[in-house]
């Protein structure tokens, strides 16, 4: 993203805001030849901004007593 002047800051100042809060990706403001950067006060984590996806078919709770095989020694070596 290109760096925002203070003006276009100015009239666009609670969405620049929200927008940093919610994406945690710092904006770049110009004044005068100098760069200052609007950024979060708290790190976000990086897993925070995974999309969420559905990829279990069915009921995850099935999941935890899943029994798929036995391991013999002697068979898997």
């Amino acid at each position: 993203m290109s760096p925002l002047s203070v003006t276009a800051l100015r009239q666009n100042i609670f969405k620049v805001v929200d927008q940093v809060l919610e994406t945690g990706v710092p904006v770049e403001i110009e004044r005068h030849g100098k760069k200052l950067l609007l950024i979060p006060a708290a790190p976000v984590s990086k897993l925070a901004n995974l999309k969420q996806r559905k990829v279990i078919i069915g009921d995850p709770d099935d999941l935890v007593d899943l029994q798929v095989g036995e391991w013999r020694e002697a068979d898997n070596v």
